[in-house]
């Protein structure tokens, strides 16, 4: 897999790193073209709150490659708008199943607590997005 920002050495976790950092940065762009999809209020607020959640992990992520390359990490956008509600609902939540257990491989893979912690957090997030776009799909 080819990630938009290339980590600076051959460092499993830097790659790993750079991984969520490109998902959660695709995210915060999907989630609020798919808020303007929303079939009313209530579903376009949801989905807004579940990006700034997104923000929150991005910026943490960011932090931590910064903190360990000197450099400020430059995602770009890798992944397409979706068309309808209905396939945005149906990536989102495949997407955050995915990242559920990404960042659970990864929490348990490293053993330093500030990256175990971080990624078991957003781990924990993910899996209640995944909850609420399963509940998307169920009634839209």
């Amino acid at each position: 897999m080819q990630y938009a920002v290339q980590p600076t050495s051959n460092n499993q976790f830097l790659v790993d790193l750079v991984k969520a950092i490109n998902g959660e940065y695709n995210a915060i762009r999907f989630y609020e073209h798919l808020a303007q999809l929303a079939p009313n209020e209530d579903v376009k607020n949801r989905i807004l709150e579940i990006r700034k959640d997104e923000m929150r992990h991005y910026q943490g992520f960011a932090y931590m490659y910064t903190s360990l390359t000197g450099q400020h990490p430059s995602p770009q956008i890798t992944e397409p708008l979706p068309l309808n509600f209905k396939s945005g609902i149906l990536t989102a939540f495949k997407d955050e199943q995915e990242a559920v257990e990404f960042y659970h491989r990864v929490a348990r893979q490293y053993n330093i607590p500030f990256i175990s912690n971080q990624f078991s957090s957003n781990a924990s997030d993910e899996q209640n997005h995944a909850v609420w776009f399963l509940f998307f799909i169920n009634q839209y």
